[in-house]
């Protein structure tokens, strides 16, 4: 089914195109993002239910201008035809007040193409309709059939987050709205055995409603088995191996390699060593890696980004040499670049940075079984902690939750936990050898800019084979 626009942001369309007009009298360039986001948080345990409005719940408006010299925005949550001549005003003094102390750094006026569009999105199910009751129910149900499994599972979290996401992007020259739902749902399993502690975990995400949940009923068991399987396993010995990757912590790697790293905001700052390589080989000529709105349909899919950019599908890496990097509307500017659509905001009242979307290698022609029959000794790495890197020097560490020991081509049944991976990034992507047939992706949890700006993405790949550094 459709998901319906926001009524809010429809409504306010005609006092916007006003403001609009009333401020283009004194500036070159405005735009305003109207954002209307509702959602609901469901988690489960032995210690109860929890029901919470999401992270990204918000309402409001943010308004560009370019002031002569660079840009100034303003956001706010009231709008009005009474409260219009305030908000000229309020800008107007603003800006001034700011002008006094700004350090100048100029930038072109946006020229912008006439352009009307609207996406709905479509979910099976919308969460909406069918009331919290019905979801707690779903959720209590699958966390008690968890626990029955075994004595040595001692507690079952179950979680389910949605999101209905409407934006209104307005400028003089552009009409853009988009509406649609994201769904994203987690099991965490603990084990106890004497005073041995493990757990395991899995998400599931996409541009869902309800309907995820049938994932979820599905999965459950074997993610509680293997919690208690992670009782057994023993730590990694540190060294350099072969690793086969599974698809999310190929993902990982997408996303902190060269994710992170080709941050065009970056570029403008001196900040990232990916500008002193485009064009340049940075991974195996069996590596191509894409980041876009448009690139997939997954978490971070949309029409438009929060600039009004309409989202694209940029090659980052092709076939191991770095091509393009992603950027923000601002950051295209200074640098003389197409923006990619890649203008992302925390919420309506924070700035907008260059930020990944949909981000992951391109398939191969690999067998996964050969991938693991080519392999003397090593692991196939599983799950996903956490992930960092450094732009600037290009180290990267990423905590993955198993590894299951490889012996002469074959699963052993042997597993590690947890594994850290370490090194530098080229030497991780010109090490990849194998790369599988399919591309599957995850966009569960939030995406930070340093310590702050979170946003939602997606990151995946095929199964990769590469040599990397565990401890």
């Amino acid at each position: 089914m459709k998901v319906s626009n926001s009524k809010f942001l429809v409504s306010s369309k005609p006092v916007i195109s006003k403001l609009i007009t009333m401020l283009s009298k004194n500036y070159k360039y405005v735009s305003v993002l109207g954002t209307d986001t509702k959602g609901k948080s469901f988690r489960v345990s032995k210690a109860g239910i929890d029901v919470n409005d999401s992270m990204l719940v918000e309402r409001g408006f943010v308004i560009r201008i370019h002031n002569g010299i660079n840009y100034s925005e303003y956001s706010f949550n009231e709008l009005s035809e009474e409260k219009l001549d305030s908000i000229v005003t309020n800008i107007n003094n603003k800006l001034n007040k700011a002008s006094e102390d700004i350090s100048i750094n100029s930038y072109e006026v946006i020229e912008e193409d006439e352009i009307r569009d609207n996406l709905l999105g479509e979910v099976k199910i919308n969460p909406e309709e069918i009331g919290s009751d019905v979801i707690i129910k779903s959720l209590v149900e699958i966390k008690d059939d968890a626990l029955d499994y075994s004595d040595l599972i001692v507690n079952v979290d179950v979680i389910y987050n949605t999101y209905h996401i409407s934006k209104l992007f307005m400028s003089n020259k552009k009409e853009l709205e988009q509406s649609y739902m994201l769904g994203e749902g987690y099991i965490f399993s603990v084990a106890r055995r004497e005073e041995k502690t493990k757990y395991c975990y899995k998400s599931f995400s996409g541009l869902k409603g309800f309907e995820i949940i049938d994932e979820l009923k599905e999965k459950y068991r074997s993610i509680v088995e293997q919690s208690i399987k992670l009782l057994d396993a023993n730590t990694v010995e540190p060294g350099e191996y072969d690793v086969i990757c599974a698809p999310d912590v190929s993902g990982l790697i997408a996303h902190e390699a060269f994710g992170h790293g080709v941050e065009m905001d970056m570029f403008v700052k001196n900040r990232a060593k990916g500008a002193e390589y485009i064009g340049k080989q940075v991974a195996s000529a069996s590596t191509t890696m894409h980041d876009g709105a448009a690139a997939t349909k997954h978490m971070s899919s949309y029409l438009f980004d929060d600039e009004g950019t309409i989202g694209t599908n940029t090659v980052i890496i092709e076939n191991g040499i770095l091509k393009n990097g992603i950027s923000d509307l601002l950051s295209a500017i200074k640098l003389g670049t197409i923006p990619t659509g890649n203008g992302k905001r925390e919420s309506f009242e924070r700035k907008a940075y260059a930020r990944m979307t949909n981000t992951f290698f391109e398939a191969g022609n690999d067998k996964v079984e050969d991938m693991i029959a080519s392999i003397k000794y090593g692991y196939l790495l599983e799950g996903v902690f956490s992930g960092m890197e450094d732009p600037k020097n290009w180290g990267i560490q990423c905590i993955v939750l198993l590894g299951r020991e490889i012996s002469d081509g074959k699963l052993t049944g042997k597993l590690i936990s947890p594994v850290v991976i370490t090194g530098f990034v080229p030497d991780l992507l010109k090490s990849i050898s194998m790369v599988s047939e399919e591309v599957q992706l995850d966009g569960a949890g939030y995406c930070g800019k340093g310590y702050k700006e979170f946003v939602k993405t997606s990151s995946g790949g095929p199964y990769i084979k590469a040599k990397v550094r565990l401890g």
